[in-house]
């Protein structure tokens, strides 16, 4: 969750580092600090609050001269936000600084143990203890100190480490944190996302569990926590710098939705051959596929909610059944997997600890793993035995739009290939389906032109209280989504039920002007929705539903109607979400909400 970045070579040191650590601001965060070698000694400054407390207090870092330096932005886990408890932390003597992202989980007894050699300790977080084992141990070797310390400490851990008599050196380490090195002929860099250093590089090296990097401003060296080097091949960045951009949008949130459209063709255009899916990353022959005798979808937040829709769709169309988990509880329930079985991970990141944890728990009983993620070289990336890349580009908004997009794209792909390869769906249907797919970024285009509309219904809605999604089938899914977007940039309570669901205690909380979003996409199940709309409706709801253009009569029991273009039923989801997140960005945006920074969250959360 936390940001780091680190630089040495021929620059001032501190401006790069506020740069890259503001676009690492989507992480989410509470304080930020840097720590600067000034070429005598370690001069560290921090700050409770937005990165910008702290780019004032340096004057955008111009009193914090130096060439090499770390710097940090802190999402509490141990210790209330505050200016002690803020990274970098150092040692007593103040020769050594740290930065961590990620939790010691042993620190308690370490802590302890230095405490009793006489160690002081100022803060209540537990990267302290890294400060002052690395003291501890170091006699002048630094890779000696460092895997030493990481030998004894247990949990996980990104780190960018500074030595006050090594000027000419800065070290990371990291263990199912995520951390990057890059170089450039003006120096060295480390940080926790590409963002971060893709104005000064596109030259990078993703770091591995369990290594040191040893970094100088014309060389990197890497070695295993054994201190035996280790080769590595650079990575090129060929991201466009301003997809990291604004780009003249208000926040990054509206600039992402409306890059859905170009998201969803990057997803789609590589995939489609001679009026076929293929999918060659999936490494797969008919034979395996043909062989699925159930599928595992494990994923956490919105990446969850594309696995529900995924559940309707792979079930529907390639009729094998799938079993839908939160990451977090499919680690700790004992999932019972057998021969046949396949599991698929979801993550934007390719970093969210739950998801990670769960595709290791899966290969180590043997199965093997197919992740759909979004960051190339991402530890899901590197970890599956197969990967499929939803090419959103980044996301810097905490709340994701495209790239829950690119994933949903991706699945009804793979749904198609399943279904095609085990004779579930003809060739007339598929190629029906395929016509249909190619449609959706035009289709949302059009929904996009509707912005205005919904703009002005949202703003009758940024004093609601309580607001209720309802949906059956894909529309349940739909409506999970729907209803966490609006929660987490608004801050509304809001709740989504699978509308059969609301005579069993849900409707009780339904007041006079309570909104009810409605959606019914599904022709199967309009007239069963239609009943549900009519019960909130006589309780004193009033009714926005989305459903598709040409079914009128929702307009009976509906207040206001938003007609999405007709497509495959399987399709819905792409484009019922478009004025779901309108919506939300728009009430979000009445209310003064920090958009792309909702309180309390982060883009990428890497711990449990």
């Amino acid at each position: 969750m936390c940001g780091i970045v680190g630089y040495i070579g021929t620059e001032q040191a501190a401006p790069i580092i506020l740069d890259g650590l503001s676009k690492l601001e989507y992480r989410g965060y509470d304080s930020a600090g840097m720590a600067i070698f000034d070429g005598e000694k370690i001069n560290t400054r921090k700050a409770v609050g937005r990165l910008k407390v702290l780019e004032n207090l340096t004057h955008g870092g111009e009193n914090m001269k130096g060439t090499s330096g770390i710097g940090h932005t802190r999402w509490a886990t141990h210790g209330a936000p505050s200016d002690i408890n803020s990274h970098p932390h150092m040692n007593n003597a103040g020769t050594i600084a740290v930065v961590h992202n990620g939790i010691i989980e042993n620190y308690i007894p370490l802590k302890k143990k230095m405490q009793d050699k006489g160690y002081q300790f100022v803060s209540e977080t537990d990267t302290e203890v890294l400060a002052h084992l690395l003291d501890y141990y170091y006699k002048g070797n630094p890779l000696e100190a460092i895997t030493k310390v990481l030998h004894r400490v247990e949990g996980s851990y990104a780190l960018g480490i500074m030595f006050a008599d090594q000027p000419d050196k800065i070290f990371a380490a990291r263990k199912d944190s995520p951390l990057i090195v890059g170089k450039s002929d003006n120096g060295s860099f480390i940080a926790s996302d590409v963002p971060a250093i893709l104005k000064y590089t596109r030259t990078v090296y993703y770091v591995d569990n369990q290594e040191v990097v040893e970094l100088q401003q014309g060389s990197l060296r890497f070695f295993s926590v054994d201190e035996e080097e280790i080769e590595k091949q650079p990575v090129t960045i060929d991201w466009d710098a301003n997809a990291a951009e604004k780009a003249g949008y208000e926040h990054f949130m509206l600039k992402e939705i409306y890059e859905q459209p170009k998201t969803i063709n990057d997803t789609i255009s590589p995939r489609i051959k001679d009026n076929d899916i293929v999918i060659e990353e999936l490494n797969m022959s008919d034979e395996e596929i043909k062989e699925i005798t159930k599928i595992h979808i494990v994923a956490c937040g919105s990446a969850y909610h594309t696995g529900v829709t995924a559940k309707y769709v792979i079930e529907g169309l390639a009729r094998i059944p799938v079993e839908v988990d939160v990451a977090s509880e499919f680690r700790y329930r004992d999932p019972i997997l057998q021969k046949g079985n396949m599991v698929i991970v979801i993550s934007q990141s390719g970093e969210t600890a739950d998801t990670l944890a769960a595709l290791r728990e899966s290969r180590e009983r043997g199965f093997k793993v197919l992740g759909i993620v979004n960051v190339v070289g991402s530890s899901i990336a590197r970890e599956a035995d197969s990967v499929m890349y939803t090419w959103a580009g980044p996301e810097i908004a905490v709340a994701t739009t495209k790239a829950y997009s690119a994933q949903l794209t991706a699945l009804y792909m793979l749904a198609m290939k399943f279904a095609r390869v085990r004779g579930t769906i003809d060739q007339e249907k598929f190629a029906g389906m395929l016509t249909d797919l190619r449609c959706l970024p035009d289709q949302i285009e059009l929904l996009l032109g509707q912005k205005e509309k919904i703009q002005h219904f949202a703003n009758r809605y940024v004093g609601a209280r309580d607001i209720f999604f309802i949906g059956r089938g894909i529309d349940y899914a739909i409506s999970l989504e729907g209803s966490l977007k609006l929660k987490e940039i608004s801050y509304i309570h809001s709740e989504a039920y699978a509308a059969g669901e609301l005579k069993h205690g849900t409707i009780s909380l339904i007041e006079d002007g309570t909104l009810v979003v409605a959606l019914a996409t599904q022709p199967d199940l309009f007239q069963k929705t239609i009943s549900n709309m009519v019960e909130v409706k006589a309780r004193g709801a009033f009714v926005m539903a989305v459903t598709i253009e040409g079914n009128k009569a929702i307009e009976k029991a509906s207040d206001y109607v938003i007609y999405i273009p007709e497509t495959n039923p399987y399709f819905t989801n792409s484009l019922a979400i478009i004025p779901l997140q309108l919506f939300s960005y728009y009430v979000a945006v009445g209310r003064g909400c920090d958009v792309d920074k909702p309180r309390n969250l982060a883009k990428s959360v890497t711990v449990e």
